[in-house]
């Protein structure tokens, strides 16, 4: 009965496609395994071309035996083929399997239809794999981040058992949400008690703002930032202790430390000259920055 099959792994372009090779291993009647010559030049292959990339493995057996038995040894040789260049060369990972029958045009010499052809792109080429391949990049549409909504102000339960009300900088927030990595903005309005890392009262509606926006951005990566002003060192690590402070706030309110990390700067990086002018220079020195990581 006259049959050819010929699966194919991964996808199945043209062979006729510009820029794409091919390479065959020849078997003998009946036989998924190749002997030690045809072996032997496949080895050779693999090791002459370690930069190309496979992009389909077709089988194929002569028109003797029944479909169903050519069906199978064709697959077994591909199968046979595939686990000799596994993990030795790159090989696409949208692979399937397709059998094209009759559609194969046989040689008239038997020995020559006995084979497995490996179709592969060479590494010069693989900038254009898509375009050699015939498949239609699909554009990519990036939807606008859609920014949360909010609130204006919250309410807070005070250790005591009192409540206590905080009003948000809603365009800070917002301005925080789209920061692009490598951004730094600054914590206006945070305030630590002298020469500590305790933060004071007023600076609460501040860290609950950050709190929210990493709560409802969760790819949000942040690095938190501290400074210091007025002195020429900072020999109490002062600056480190504030920006971890504020890092273990967030944690203990549910943000993973993972994406929050925290750096201490002291005086190395001062807005205005040290020792400042004004009170103004020296509160500008004395900060807390938040640096996007990711977003």
């Amino acid at each position: 009965m006259k049959n050819t099959a010929i699966y194919i792994l991964f996808l199945l372009f043209s062979v006729a496609t510009q820029a794409q090779e091919a390479f065959s291993v020849y078997f003998d009647s009946n036989k998924h395994e190749l002997k030690k010559q045809e072996n032997d030049k496949l080895q050779n292959f693999i090791n002459a071309n370690k930069d190309i990339k496979i992009v389909a493995i077709n089988g194929y057996t002569d028109e003797d035996g029944t479909s169903g038995f050519n069906d199978t040894l064709a697959q077994k040789r591909v199968n046979y083929v595939y686990e000799l260049v596994k993990g030795k060369l790159k090989i696409r990972e949208d692979f399937k399997t397709r059998s094209f029958g009759e559609k194969h045009k046989h040689s008239k010499i038997k020995a020559e239809n006995r084979k497995v052809v490996i179709y592969f792109i060479e590494a010069k080429d693989l900038a254009r794999e898509n375009e050699i391949l015939g498949i239609k990049e699909q554009p990519v549409v990036i939807k606008p981040r859609e920014m949360p909504k909010y609130p204006e102000k919250i309410t807070i339960q005070n250790p005591n058992g009192s409540s206590t009300e905080l009003v948000f900088d809603v365009a800070f927030m917002e301005k925080l949400t789209v920061a692009k990595a490598g951004e730094r903005l600054k914590l206006d309005n945070l305030n630590f008690q002298l020469n500590t890392f305790a933060i004071t009262n007023d600076s609460r509606p501040k860290m609950y703002e950050l709190l929210e926006v990493m709560k409802r951005n969760p790819q949000m990566k942040i690095q938190i930032q501290g400074h210091i002003c007025c002195m020429q060192n900072d020999k109490q690590d002062l600056s480190t202790k504030r920006a971890k402070a504020i890092a273990k706030f967030l944690e203990i309110n549910g943000i993973e430390d993972e994406r929050v990390t925290y750096k201490g700067f002291g005086v190395t990086q001062p807005l205005f000259a040290i020792p400042e002018k004004t009170e103004q220079e020296r509160a500008s020195n004395r900060r807390v920055e938040i640096e996007i990581v990711e977003n």
